[in-house]
């Protein structure tokens, strides 16, 4: 189901995943720039799969793209629709009203196309907070489709909202221990239960069960910052992290 990679640049051998923030580009810019230039640097992709989060509650709850592109200044990416329509169950469905407001899939795109250009066919997915069997089930049936395809996965999602810088950091280096040891279950539980702030966690849920069923099972943390560090206070912080998950046999 995967598109041809262009002539430019060689194709990625393996899949590739990468958690990446959302935020205005002044405040979380560099930690994503971080994590895609790594992305670049191992190969271009043949489709770039954006897991979007959720922040209006509205539409499916896993949603997918009705859309033939996706349009920034920088041109259109067209959405990849037999890949779409390979999705579509009993909880993934084509809702485009979900995407109406929601900003966190919409700030990866010009990433994806300045790097490995608008040709680069695109697969743009809102997965909400939902319960844990739904995101096993997309993350399972995502994987199966990807197979051996050269995908990049993102999952975009900020971390740890409204907090100072010092609790922020502490709060994001105990989510990120569990997603380096590519845990789903354990981080929703805590999400749920500790009540984080992080916004994407059903996109990066789904990210951990797509690496777990493709062996991407060599996870790094590439950048991590907080708004702080762009605006200098650190009173009331937003966390951002690049994580970067590629397979060990490289």
């Amino acid at each position: 189901l995967c598109g041809s990679a262009t002539a430019e640049a060689e194709a990625l051998s393996a899949p590739v995943g990468l958690i990446a923030p959302h935020a205005g580009y002044p405040y979380s810019g560099g930690v994503a720039g971080a994590g895609y230039a790594r992305v670049a640097a191992l190969g271009r992709p043949e489709i770039a799969i954006l897991l979007g989060a959720d922040h209006t509650g509205i539409g499916a709850p896993i949603a997918l793209s009705g859309d033939h592109a996706w349009a920034t200044p920088l041109g259109e990416s067209p959405v990849d629709r037999d890949f779409t329509r390979a999705l579509v169950d009993g909880d993934a469905a084509i809702d485009d009203a979900a995407f109406r407001g929601e900003h966190s899939i919409e700030v990866q795109l010009p990433f994806v196309q300045h790097l490995f250009g608008v040709s680069t066919p695109i697969l743009p997915v809102r997965v909400g907070w939902n319960a844990e069997p739904v995101l096993d089930r997309f993350g399972a049936a995502l994987a199966a489709q990807i197979g051996g395809c050269s995908a990049l996965i993102v999952a975009s999602t900020d971390f740890t909202h409204y907090e100072s810088d010092a609790v922020a950091r502490r709060a994001d280096r105990t989510a990120l221990d569990e997603i380096l040891a590519l845990d789903p279950v354990g981080f929703l539980r805590r999400c749920r239960s500790e009540r984080r702030t992080i916004c994407g966690p059903g996109a990066v849920a789904v990210l951990l069960h797509v690496a777990r069923s493709l062996h991407l099972d060599r996870p790094e943390v590439v950048a991590y910052a907080t708004s702080g560090d762009a605006t200098g206070d650190r009173s009331s912080v937003v966390g951002y992290a690049s994580v970067l998950f590629t397979r060990e046999t490289g």
